[in-house]
């Protein structure tokens, strides 16, 4: 628990479903008396049915238990990071509420057209999922930062895919690298008064994880618990990673114990990167 984020407001995009990172992330700025605002699409894309997104109803549902549960209040807004409208709305609710934001956890992505190698990738696919998960970072940093008021602290959601190509998921490697690279951008531009980070996290136990593990275990003609055991294998401190071990680094980039850290894409792998 991080004592100077309380009374803090911090926007944490891509959390309004429990099973994410982004709920962790939200829950763990709350416990440390953080007003949090819970922004997330709410309605599943109609173009991709699988998306796991969390509902309108689940956002608010999640608002009102970390308002009863931490005492902070609480906000929960629907956000379309590709559409700037969107984005108008939820900066105009914020500024009602509260006035300002003091963090930006910047966690929405998505993956559309996988597995695809990049020779078949549907073009439609790879440029939404360009979209959504790199200039979504872009559109919302641009429009919460005079909320920001010239000091804060930005926590962009990059990933070890950034890092690590990894097979038939190209336009989502892309895009994380991508966010690397705005990573920095941002913290050369914006320093000292605002700080800006990036999480690469590697292996996490989330929808997504669980979706990848199913789909590999068709393609082997395995089980998914055998995918997980071989996944396993190639990370050092021997377990997957949990949304609550990502949601621990990012609160301590918004707090004032990481006040010398800026321009940083930090791997949370278990250590199955090892490299910068």
């Amino acid at each position: 628990m991080y004592r100077d984020l309380e009374g803090k407001v911090a926007v944490v995009t891509g959390s309004g479903k429990k099973t994410g990172i982004g709920y962790a992330i939200a829950e763990k700025l709350a416990a440390s008396g953080t007003r949090v605002i819970i922004a997330d699409l709410g309605t599943v894309p109609e173009k991709a049915p699988d998306v796991k997104i969390g509902s309108w109803q689940e956002m608010q549902a999640i608002a009102r238990e970390l308002n009863a549960r931490y005492g902070v209040q609480t906000l929960a807004v629907n956000l379309d990071v590709v559409r700037n409208d969107s984005i108008t709305r939820m900066v105009q609710a914020i500024r009602e509420k509260f006035g300002r934001v003091d963090v930006l956890c910047n966690n929405a992505g998505a993956s559309f057209g996988v597995p695809s190698p990049v020779s078949t990738y549907d073009e439609v696919a790879w440029m939404k999922t360009i979209d959504v998960n790199l200039h979504g970072v872009f559109r919302v940093s641009r429009a919460i930062l005079p909320l920001m008021q010239g000091s804060g602290s930005i926590i962009n959601t990059a990933s070890r895919a950034g890092k690590v190509p990894p097979l038939f998921n190209g336009a989502y490697a892309v895009a994380k690298a991508g966010i690397i690279m705005l990573t920095k951008v941002m913290a050369r531009e914006l320093a000292p008064a605002i700080r800006v980070n990036a999480i690469c996290p590697g292996q996490i136990m989330t929808d997504l994880e669980q979706w990848r593990f199913d789909l590999e275990a068709k393609f082997y003609g395995s089980t998914i618990a055998e995918r997980e055991q071989e996944m396993i294998k190639t990370i050092p401190l021997g377990r997957i990673g949990t949304p609550p071990d990502v949601a621990n680094l990012a609160a301590f980039l918004g707090s004032s114990e990481s006040a010398y850290m800026t321009g940083q894409a930090i791997n949370i792998t278990g250590g199955q990167l090892m490299e910068l």
